[in-house]
């Protein structure tokens, strides 16, 4: 299986994925960005901070595969929801 590699930059700073993990196909790895984003946005204090990062998936040749940007990963509730503020 392939290895695929998370990096997070916010702004100039870049956090590396040293380690990365294996996963079947792009697919795959869009998916655990989504998630892993999702999971990073979870904790309000960290959210404003977050909007401005992107997480960049590369393959083990170090070859760009995707850029997630964290603000592409926010689910806003819907409309008509009375929990929305």
């Amino acid at each position: 299986m392939p290895r695929y590699f998370f990096h997070t930059q916010i702004g100039e700073d870049i956090i590396s994925d040293p380690t990365g993990i294996e996963l079947r196909d792009p697919d795959a790895a869009w998916e655990a960005a989504r998630d892993t984003i999702r999971a990073a946005l979870h904790d309000p204090q960290d959210q404003a901070r977050l909007m401005t990062a992107c997480l960049m998936v590369t393959d083990e040749a170090g070859e760009v595969v995707l850029e997630f940007p964290f603000s592409e990963a926010v689910v806003l509730p819907p409309l008509d929801d009375p929990t929305r503020h």
